[in-house]
């Protein structure tokens, strides 16, 4: 359980305009083509990959991918912690030291800590902002255990009108097929739900697979699914010569793995550079002070890139326009050792000790690759897929935004729709509050001032 980040608060007046909506009611993965090639260091083929593909396939590869075939990768706990009957804060530590050496699982997801509390924080915030005269109808990207849309269909089950629960559909997109069947068997326990939820086992990044898509309202939801997504890794010389892309190679021994510096030449890579840089480009003074700077100390840049991430909207803003999205996610990790902006953490965990790695090339199938969420990025590059951004290029539009979106940390959200008196010790200690200070929600809703 990674923790560390400054914590932010958010006015009530501005989650009032966030979730201003016509009507009144009360409130209650870059996807790419399997490698033809053997795991390990055969995961790169005769020819270079992107590091995009090959972070894919140490994760996702059908037969030895991380989470492909290890349903075990995401921890399930039995029974839900009764933080009131725990003292404080070495308490609880001390418990979920036991928990995690008993399960041996890397870690525990927030959602499945704060059981079902932490849903019910989920399922409030899209009660209060959903538009009920139309089915409600939830996306779940990335789904895990399950226990989300357990946890978000018992309370609107329990909260919502009748009609809303009856006529509302939860739809599963998953990429492992054996964290597919577990998250059937969770949400079976509730035999009403059964008839309400499918899971479907692909990748919600490859648009075939979503069909004519969905022109109505609906929910998209991803916990924990941005880190977990396929970066790609741009290099430069310094500071101001131009990219690189990066691809990684064979070397000549056949069992080591080195990268190749090419040209920019990928659509997705070029795009995701325009948009991190868009702020950049309107700074007139920054090019100047760069180049002076790289005269004075000249060394290399690395930087990874969200393209997974922008692939993925690109795909949900076409197949699903009037989505409302609910994401959370790193906005941190702490003693990182892999070298660049937005860098991964890689680690294993093996005899009940986890251990990190240096490179992410050491990752061969046993390892999870996770990233922090740059938020303000992730906020441009969810405009750029609505249009808006593409939009501001042409001086004759005068159309807005088309998403209103906003940042929250974790405390704040759960101030605001959950229960935290439900997750408090008898000391006062709150690790649903206090704990998780690197990670943050982002939330993106449609505007209705665009055609």
């Amino acid at each position: 359980m990674k923790m560390m980040s400054r914590s932010r608060t958010l006015t009530t007046n501005k989650l009032a305009f966030f979730f201003h909506k016509p009507i009144n009611v009360d409130p209650f993965q870059s996807f790419c083509p399997p490698l033809q090639a053997l795991f390990s260091t055969n995961i790169v083929g005769e020819k270079p990959v992107l590091v995009r593909d090959f972070i894919r396939s140490a994760l996702y590869d059908p037969e030895h991918g991380y989470f492909s075939q290890r349903s075990g990768s995401v921890g399930v706990l039995e029974s839900s912690i009764k933080f009131n009957q725990i003292a404080g804060r070495k308490a609880y530590m001390k418990h979920l030291d036991k928990i995690y050496k008993q399960s041996d699982i890397s870690w525990f997801t927030p959602v499945e800590l704060f059981k079902p509390w932490y849903a019910h924080g989920i399922a409030e915030a899209i009660m209060r902002t959903t538009n009920l005269s139309v089915p409600l109808k939830i996306y779940e990207i990335g789904g895990g255990s399950g226990t989300c849309a357990k946890g978000i269909m018992d309370y609107i089950m329990l909260n919502a009108p009748e009609r809303v629960y009856n006529n509302m559909t939860y739809v599963s997109v998953e990429i492992s097929p054996s964290l597919a069947q577990i998250q059937k068997e969770t949400v079976g326990q509730v035999r009403s739900h059964s008839s309400k939820f499918r899971v479907e086992c692909r990748d919600a990044a490859e648009s075939g697979g979503w069909g004519h898509g969905e022109q109505q309202p609906c929910w998209v939801i991803m916990l924990e699914v941005l880190d977990n997504l396929p970066h790609d890794l741009i290099h430069s010389e310094n500071q101001v010569s131009p990219w690189m892309e990066v691809w990684v190679e064979k070397q000549n021994d056949r069992e080591t793995l080195s990268e190749l510096y090419k040209p920019l030449e990928d659509p997705l890579i070029t795009r995701c550079i325009e948009i991190m840089e868009w702020e950049k480009d309107h700074t007139q003074s920054s090019g100047k002070l760069r180049s002076i700077w790289s005269k004075v100390f000249p060394r290399p840049r690395r930087c990874w890139l969200p393209t997974g991430c922008m692939k993925l909207l690109e795909v949900l803003h076409d197949k699903l326009p009037k989505m409302s999205l609910i994401a959370s996610d790193f906005s941190f990790l702490p003693d990182v050792k892999i070298p660049g902006e937005r860098a991964p953490l890689v680690s294993t965990k093996k005899d009940g000790r986890s251990k990190d790695y240096s490179s992410y090339l050491d990752a061969k199938g046993d390892a999870d690759i996770f990233f922090p969420t740059d938020f303000l990025l992730l906020e441009r590059i969810d405009h750029y897929c609505s249009g808006w951004l593409k939009m501001l290029k042409d001086k004759s539009s005068k159309q807005g935004k088309k998403r209103r979106t906003i940042i929250l940390d974790s405390s704040s959200f759960m101030e605001e729709f959950g229960l935290p008196t439900k997750t408090r010790t008898k000391d006062g200690y709150n690790p649903l509050l206090d704990d998780f200070k690197n990670t943050k929600f982002y939330l993106s809703v449609p505007t209705h001032n665009t055609q």
